[in-house]
């Protein structure tokens, strides 16, 4: 087993540098779909492909048994301008690899794509296990995770667990997100004159109420709703025109206290701005306490939390677990990294929490 871990560790690593060395920015993830491709091909694994999502199934997989699925994504956002190294340049130093995409999800990736590897051979499995690497889940694409889940290709799935840096804990629970456009209705006038309505103080007064609202009911793992303003604007280009129409966004973060058009009809009866969702899709996503796979990262040492960010999990229509290698403190930072003992203990990780789910009686070596 030592040595089997040792190896998959070497070729994971290996793998995310390749990986990092590929751009794959939200809806351009081909090139890492390819190589992807080519690491199912060298080993003789089947696989199969649907737009940039890749998936396969363990080599004896069986209809009649549960089967749990390993998730986690290949695209990468765009790096910010305070990157000091080549975000794409896979540097090695200090036991750290930097590079874009090291932590959020790749050293996820490669070490969820060790483990189903380790599994893959393998007669005595109570559970089929399914890897799928995901496109688009930076953007919440329609193209990723729920193009695949909603096209029934992978099957009927029981639980997943989806890798995202998160210190190899577990989010038993996330936050769903809903986006708000927003927009303040006025009236045009000249900025000299007491004329026209500020359609920008009222969109003031209505992030002002954002700012201090708190939402009545909080939820034991994920605690309170978040509501955040993060974008606003006015068409008008001139300095002295009131303007007639301001225009701003809100990340609201939501709980398992209220569903996502309870949150915006919330909202929008406190506010004068007209309120529009961008979608209902990304919803709350949560897996019980007694779970197994729960009960086995627990007895392994890890806690449970609820995460506030959102990822594939909002649109994976079963139980879901959130785990993985890497800090999520340092995802989209400039310079990010993730330590090399940090993919090989996650390897690790993965292996032993699934030996307790998927291993069939006996069968613990």
């Amino acid at each position: 087993m030592a040595q089997l871990l040792e190896s998959l560790t070497i070729d994971s690593i290996e793998l995310l540098k390749r990986l990092i060395a590929t751009p794959s920015f939200s809806r351009e993830e081909d090139q890492t779909a390819y190589l992807l491709e080519e690491f199912f091909r060298e080993r003789n694994m089947p696989f199969s492909r649907m737009n940039n999502n890749l998936w396969s199934r363990n080599k004896y997989y069986n209809p009649d048994l549960p089967t749990v699925l390993l998730n986690s994504h290949h695209d990468t956002v765009k790096p910010n301008p305070k990157w000091t190294l080549d975000p794409f340049n896979p540097l090695v130093e200090d036991g750290k690899l930097f590079g874009l995409g090291s932590n959020d999800a790749g050293g996820c990736l490669v070490s969820l794509l060790a483990t189903f590897c380790y599994f893959y051979h393998r007669t005595d499995l109570a559970y089929n296990i399914v890897f799928a690497a995901s496109a688009e889940e930076e953007v919440s694409g329609a193209n990723g995770m729920e193009l695949l889940w909603n096209s029934g290709k992978l099957g009927s799935i029981d639980f997943a667990i989806v890798g995202e840096p998160t210190q190899m804990h577990l989010a038993i629970a996330e936050k769903g997100l809903l986006v708000l456009d927003c927009m303040a209705q006025g009236k045009a006038g000249h900025a000299a004159r007491e004329e026209g309505e500020n359609a920008l103080y009222k969109a003031l007064d209505d992030i002002a109420w954002v700012r201090s609202y708190e939402f009545p009911k909080e939820s034991p793992m994920l605690g309170k709703m978040k509501m955040t303003a993060t974008v606003i604007r006015t068409e008008n280009q001139q300095h002295n025109v009131v303007p007639a129409n301001c225009y701003f966004t809100l990340d609201v973060r939501v709980t398992d206290q209220y569903t996502l058009e309870e949150a915006c009809d919330i909202i929008q009866a406190h506010m004068k701005s007209e309120v529009q969702a961008r979608s209902v899709r990304l919803r709350p996503s949560s897996i019980p306490l007694e779970h197994p796979v729960v009960q086995a990262g627990i007895q392994l040492g890890r806690t449970t939390y609820g995460s506030p960010t959102t990822s594939d999990q909002a649109v994976i229509g079963c139980a879901s677990l959130k785990m993985g290698p890497g800090d999520s403190a340092r995802s989209h930072q400039a310079d990010e990294f993730i330590y090399l003992h940090e993919i090989e203990k996650g390897i690790q990780l993965y292996v032993e929490v699934l030996k307790y789910v998927v291993l069939a009686k006996g069968g613990l070596a």
